[in-house]
């Protein structure tokens, strides 16, 4: 019988695009969204859905069991801007929700498993330009120590036990399927909606601050493509960095403005500065390239002018939905 594809946190900004497109891939049947609670999306409506908290480790044998699991993508976590407001609660989800998984992998040998890691796990003494693969790792934030630590068992899992885990260190993502989900980065997802509602932003972030970013359909790719590469082509169990492009507040303001004229913006940082100054301004990501084949599609030109495509397409299915 063939085994079918659990999504953990699937109403996030990663799982909702992650099930779409594993959907596309695989039927509607053998994918299974989970989450603590069920949106009000189309989207889940189509096929299964489970109601399911990663730190229940007993309903989540239960799921996997009840729906032949044979792949698991845990993507339940709290973000890095609000981890910071609720530490404790961060470093038990972020934590705990991987240890349920990996020891449920442990014992049930034909599980594979994703979980994402982030640049947010490097720190203020890593090299900030073309971070390399391997290299110092100090994180200053809850979210990012808990990615570290989360990246070191999953290598230790694999040389102890032997799971199938695989990992890739997301960059900030950018994507309009849904809204920003309370990450640093996601400044660049925010930006574009007050660009089109009222031609204004004030940033979060310095005009400056340079962070790799990434659009969400190449994460996806990327996400995908490492589960699919054969076990021995995966060389590295803790993480793989990743990398798309990389970009300030002022260089993106000024590529939406070429769409938006009259777009305006302004600077006014917060507590979010720290954690992005801690972070690096680009990703040497040849490892996964030589690797297992990865390449991005999406330069900044490309990911803008998508952005304000698509964003303008949903504002006006929402406004003929509201009529």
């Amino acid at each position: 019988m063939q085994g079918n594809i659990l999504i953990i946190g699937a109403s996030g900004q990663i799982g909702i695009e992650l099930t779409m497109a594993l959907r596309t891939k695989h039927g509607v049947d053998r994918v299974i969204p989970s989450d603590i609670r069920k949106p009000d999306l189309e989207l889940f409506n189509e096929g299964p859905f489970e109601i399911l908290n990663v730190l229940d480790k007993a309903r989540l044998e239960e799921v996997i069991a009840e729906h032949n699991i044979t792949e698991v993508y845990q993507l339940a976590a709290l973000l890095s801007a609000t981890s910071e407001k609720n530490p404790a609660f961060a470093w038990d989800l972020n934590m705990n929700g991987l240890f349920h998984i990996l020891d449920i992998a442990k014992e049930k040998k034909n599980l594979k498993v994703f979980w994402p890691s982030s640049i947010a796990a490097f720190g203020p003494n890593t090299p900030a330009d073309n971070t390399p693969q391997y290299t110092i790792m100090e994180p200053s934030s809850v979210y990012g120590i808990s990615k570290l630590a989360g990246e070191r068992w999953c290598e230790y899992y694999f040389q102890k036990f032997g799971v199938d885990v695989r990992s890739i260190r997301y960059p900030g993502l950018i994507g309009y399927r849904s809204e920003p989900g309370g990450g640093t980065t996601d400044y660049a997802v925010d930006i574009f909606y007050h660009a089109l509602d009222n031609g204004k932003y004030t940033s979060f972030l310095s005009e400056n601050t340079m962070l790799p970013m990434m659009m969400m359909e190449d994460a996806i790719k990327a996400t995908i493509g490492i589960m699919e590469a054969p076990s021995e082509s995966v060389k590295i169990r803790s993480s793989y960095n990743l990398a798309g492009v990389s970009f300030t507040p002022k260089e993106l303001a000024e590529e939406i403005k070429k769409h938006i004229p009259s777009f305006e913006i302004d600077y006014a940082p917060d507590f979010r500065q720290s954690l992005a100054d801690s972070w690096p301004n680009s990703i040497d990501d040849s490892s996964a390239r030589q690797d297992w084949g990865w390449n991005h599609e999406y330069d900044m030109s490309k990911l803008v002018s998508t952005m304000i495509t698509e964003i303008r397409k949903k504002k006006a299915v929402s406004i003929e939905t509201s009529n």
